[in-house]
């Protein structure tokens, strides 16, 4: 009886069965976001939303499955009788486990490293980033090790020219990570292998860009110290030789359980006009919003390469209310045309509340005080006020959960 008991129990822990939900809308009022306004250019007001159901399967130690579907979209976008919607698969992989550590995940995936620079899930955006991929890799409590593969085309297409919607045809990515066991100190290296197609169908071929670099962070006591250097060369899709790099550094500091402060610089390589190589680096497929200010002025066109140059202030208001603010300073790597770097200043203001279990509302607001070289690099106007404002409701609950 007691043997049974036991063998029941273990069976109950094998399975386990999820569905977890997501319902985020979002509305803007973009007044000089992404892009500056020129004088007189109206703003934009708009309302988007998603809506995203997952079902998660794991069987014991060695099997895990995983299957989202989500619909993206502006509020008002289709027809009230609409045939057909916007919705896509944006997960679907499984992932297999043999013995201690080892691991191969296939399918529809988030890549997701380190802080995001490179590989990131840009949850911001309303669909997110997603790769359809192979992933083989180990895994212990000090050493990690991956490996990415991924080969895209838009159909059978003999010649295997790819001109489809993903902005690579190949890709080949390693990655390592260690993480200390008696210090807080952490170092990730990677090289990835990027294939483009350049020149015409029939005739093209694939060029590769190599990104090797680091990502370094180190968090004793109250302070939170994170640095990376990534180096691009090779060729890119319009088949020009790459010589490109970027740098960052960042230090925040815990002053009391409500306040904290971090100041950071950061650098990406621009075009000079000198010489036949792209000098500009490309940020990839990382989550971008996180870095060069909320209103996303350089995600990735920025041919005179970027300065950034930040401080920011949090506070914990209380068990349920956070405030951000930061400030940046941003210039050219190179100068522009007008033989001037600097572009303007930025501010962001972000508040988080939490209005019960699973619900959450964010607001935020940002400005832009930008100079005629941010003219000559963005468009615009600089004497226009330029400015942005948005609020989110993110409910995102775990429905469902069995196990047998």
């Amino acid at each position: 009886m007691v043997v049974a008991l036991f063998a029941l129990t273990a069976m109950a822990q094998e399975n386990q069965f999820t569905i977890d939900a997501q319902l985020r809308t979002r509305g803007e009022y973009n007044n000089g976001a992404s892009t500056p306004r020129d004088k007189g250019e109206k703003p934009a007001m708009f309302i988007n939303n998603r809506t995203r159901v997952s079902f998660g399967y794991q069987r014991g130690d060695n099997l895990e499955l995983k299957f989202s579907a989500q619909h993206t979209g502006i509020w008002g976008q289709n027809d009230m009788n609409v045939k057909d919607g916007s919705a896509a698969i944006n997960e679907a992989w499984a992932k297999l486990k043999f013995g201690e550590g080892w691991f191969a995940q296939v399918g529809r995936q988030q890549l997701v490293y380190d802080d995001e620079r490179i590989l990131g899930g840009l949850d911001w955006h309303v669909s997110g980033n997603w790769h359809d991929a192979l992933r083989l890799g180990y895994e212990s409590a000090e050493h990690k090790v991956h490996a990415i593969l991924a080969f895209n085309q838009a159909g059978v297409n003999r010649g295997n020219y790819y001109d489809g919607p993903m902005p690579y045809k190949a890709m080949q990515t390693l990655w390592y990570h260690y993480q200390a066991a008696q210090t807080p100190f952490g170092i990730s290296l990677i090289f990835m292998n990027l294939g483009r197609e350049a020149g015409e169908a029939g005739d093209g071929k694939t060029k590769y860009m190599q990104t090797i670099g680091t990502d370094i962070s180190y968090k004793p006591s109250d302070f939170d110290i994170h640095g990376a250097f990534y180096y691009q060369m090779g060729r890119n899709g319009a088949d020009t030789k790459v010589s490109a790099w970027m740098a960052s550094a960042k230090i925040g500091y815990k002053i009391d359980p409500v306040w904290g402060v971090n100041v950071g610089y950061d650098y990406r390589s621009g075009n000079d006009g000198k010489g036949d190589k792209d000098k500009a680096f490309d940020q990839l497929f990382g989550t971008h919003h996180k870095f060069y200010g909320f209103m996303d002025y350089f995600l990735r066109n920025a041919p005179y390469g970027v300065q950034d140059i930040q401080a920011g202030v949090t506070a914990k208001a209380s068990k349920k209310v956070s405030l951000l603010l930061n400030y940046h300073y941003f210039m050219t790597a190179q100068k522009a045309a007008n033989d001037k770097k600097g572009l303007g200043h930025e501010i962001d203001l972000q508040v988080t509340a939490s209005l019960m279990k699973n619900v959450t509302l964010m607001a935020g607001y940002s400005t832009m005080f930008g100079t005629e070289t941010m003219d000559i690099v963005k468009g615009g106007n600089h004497k226009s006020w330029q400015d942005w404002a948005w609020v989110t409701l993110n409910i995102n609950p775990r429905i469902f959960t069995t196990r047998w």
